[in-house]
């Protein structure tokens, strides 16, 4: 009996060695000189982390609309977020090294490594523009890391509650920072209009919070309201305390570790094994104002390039053409063109830089409906839905979503540049700050340094009651200029 507790005892400890082999034999492959990796015994006991991919820029609701051409380029395109004792890196937002952050350190270093690979190398393109508007905004530079776990720096993201563009912005938000969204523009996919955007939002929540980036962060994340909730229902601003209760949701507690994992490993990539990342080139380009409505497909013959590379230097952009109703468009070539481009486009007649295109949407049919019905409503045929959905006689369409071309021609005067917009349209940008009890017009003007002339002009401020708590009053006026963010000239 003793003998067969015994062999029984060798064969349970040589299996235990085998099993372990694997994980050691990874953790050899993973480990890189001076890289702070952690063994599985150190690493974090977190639930794994599971990420969805942000659905590609695809139109969501039968109202958008979109030519043929760029139904075939959406269908092409990707966007591939996924998502996971130590000297910090020297960085303008304080950093922290906990369980939480050492997770993510982990994570990006292991199963997340393709993906913060892609991160890298794209960080390259859009960090140094963006370093230079958050410094002209007063703002930490390492903030456009916000941007890196928010999108990985893909300008077309978009999420599942349809945040768009590098900084993630929901349409109400894009738009309460003076963003344009609508049939022709999305100014959440410009990095510089964005970013600018993106400053002034962490600005009011770091203000709010009262100079703590951690709530400021989480507040990006989750919504100002969700952090002032969470702060009162457990009577602390500390915000690793807050993570402790259930009130937060998960991805906004690992919100933070996430973001303080990425800046530490981007800031020193090496150190943490990424040294072979392809880095792309700094965005590089010349602007030239477009006064009428023109083609892409001519700006890149004119500036010897191809319609590929005007629409990735124009993200904002969602069609073939510059806006209507918008003289002055801003538009980006490549650096170099644009004396070429002014001497050419000069010479091309107004109706001669716009060709007309037939405009597409969405259409989910009904029960009673039937190919003949729908080609009447929308002014086709129905042999014409067949062969732009592969259909036949006798395909049932009954549920199926069918692109159906658009009866009438686009409002313009809806669509395009209207007068309570015409600042913003011209590439012009409003600094907002929120009133807090006991501000006067005099104190608000002294700290932004601003005439109160000028707050009351830009406010129509008429009276002192104006200034009312929560109220969002403009403090400072900018317009884009080569690119950048600049103050905007003062009118006497």
């Amino acid at each position: 009996m003793r003998f067969v507790v015994t062999i029984i005892t060798v064969l349970l400890f040589a299996m235990s060695a085998h099993a372990a082999e694997p994980t050691q034999a990874l953790l050899s492959e993973l480990a890189q000189t001076n890289a702070p990796m952690l063994t599985p015994a150190d690493q974090p006991e977190l639930p794994p982390l599971v990420e969805s991919l942000p659905e590609v820029d695809q139109p969501k609701t039968k109202n958008e609309l979109f030519t043929l051409d760029e139904l075939k380029e959406k269908t092409d395109d990707s966007a591939e977020l996924q998502l996971p004792d130590t000297d910090l890196p020297t960085a303008d937002i304080p950093l922290a090294l906990n369980r939480q952050v050492e997770y993510f350190l982990y994570y990006f270093q292991t199963s997340g490594r393709p993906s913060f690979s892609r991160w890298l190398s794209r960080s390259s393109r859009y960090i140094p523009m963006m370093k230079e508007i958050l410094k002209r905004e007063g703002m930490p530079e390492d903030l456009v890391y916000v941007a890196m776990i928010e999108s990985g720096f893909h300008l077309q993201a978009r999420s599942v509650a349809n945040a768009v563009g590098p900084w993630q912005f929901i349409s109400d938000t894009g738009r309460r920072y003076s963003l344009r969204i609508d049939q022709w523009i999305d100014e959440r996919k410009d990095p510089v209009k964005a970013t600018a955007a993106a400053a002034m939002y962490l600005k009011e929540l770091y203000d709010m919070f009262n100079g703590d980036w951690y709530l400021a962060a989480a507040g990006y994340n989750a919504g100002e309201n969700k952090i002032l909730r969470a702060i009162s229902m457990y009577n602390t601003s500390d915000f690793w305390e807050i993570c402790r209760g259930s009130y937060l949701k998960r991805e906004t507690k690992e919100y933070v570790p996430k973001l303080l994992a990425a800046a530490i490993i981007a800031k020193d990539p090496a150190r943490y094994g990424f040294s072979d990342i392809a880095y792309l080139p700094p965005i590089d380009y010349d602007t030239v104002k477009i006064p009428s409505r023109t083609d892409l497909d001519l700006v890149a013959k004119l500036t010897g390039t191809t319609y590929e590379t005007i629409k990735e230097l124009n993200p904002d952009l969602r069609h073939w053409c510059t806006p209507p109703n918008y003289p002055d468009y801003e538009l980006k070539i490549p650096k170099g063109t644009k004396q070429q481009f002014e001497l050419e486009y000069a010479n091309i007649a107004v109706d001669q830089r716009f060709t007309e295109k037939v405009l597409y949407t969405r259409y989910h049919s009904r029960r009673k409906d039937s190919l003949k019905s729908i080609a009447r409503r929308f002014g086709t045929t129905p042999e014409m839905l067949s062969e732009l959905n592969g259909l036949s006689k006798k395909s049932r369409i009954a549920g199926k979503t069918l692109v159906v071309p658009v009866r009438q021609t686009v409002d313009f005067h809806q669509e395009g540049r209207t007068a309570s917009r015409s600042a913003s349209a011209k590439g012009g940008f409003a600094k907002y700050y929120t009133i807090k009890k006991g501000d006067t017009l005099e104190a608000i003007a002294k700290r932004f340094n601003v005439s109160t002339k000028l707050l009351s002009a830009w406010n129509n401020l008429k009276a002192k009651f104006a200034l009312k708590a929560g109220r969002r009053i403009i403090i400072a006026k900018f317009t884009e200029k080569n690119g950048a963010m600049v103050p905007a000239e003062e009118k006497s």
